[in-house]
């Protein structure tokens, strides 16, 4: 059976971002919310991140901190699909995967899992919403 574009990433809407961690060389986005299901967003490459209509990109000043900024925030839309790639939207901001050739560092873009159904998705270049790359 062939996936369905946002039919897994829209189940983080209602969600809240409750934690942002840094591992390394990748990041994670922990959610918690409505039901049981503990959402783990993990980003092998980093997202760009928008907040009150500013853009920070992984390498430039202030992202981390944006990114932390939506800690508390709850998600309020998602977007996949090719040119776009995975969006997840907040109340006051948005983060983007969508990288480009030079920033892939591995062979997976990023993993969503943590729901008790035992869902997930791995999204790499090439596949899915990054058909593109």
């Amino acid at each position: 059976m062939a996936y369905e574009l946002n039919s897994l990433l829209g189940r983080l809407v209602g969600f809240r971002l409750y934690s942002v961690q840094f591992v390394l060389d990748y990041v994670q986005l922990r959610f918690d919310g409505p039901t049981d299901d503990m959402p783990v967003l993990t980003c092998d490459v980093l997202p760009a991140v928008t907040l009150s209509g500013q853009r920070f990109s992984p390498m430039g000043t202030g992202w981390t901190d944006a990114l932390r900024g939506l800690i508390s925030q709850n998600v309020t839309a998602t977007d996949e699909k090719t040119g776009i790639g995975v969006k997840v939207d907040f109340v006051t901001g948005s983060i983007q995967l969508h990288p480009t050739e030079s920033e892939l560092v591995g062979p997976e873009i990023a993993t969503l899992n943590g729901f008790d159904d035992r869902s997930w998705m791995t999204w790499r270049p090439g596949e899915d919403a990054f058909e593109d790359l």
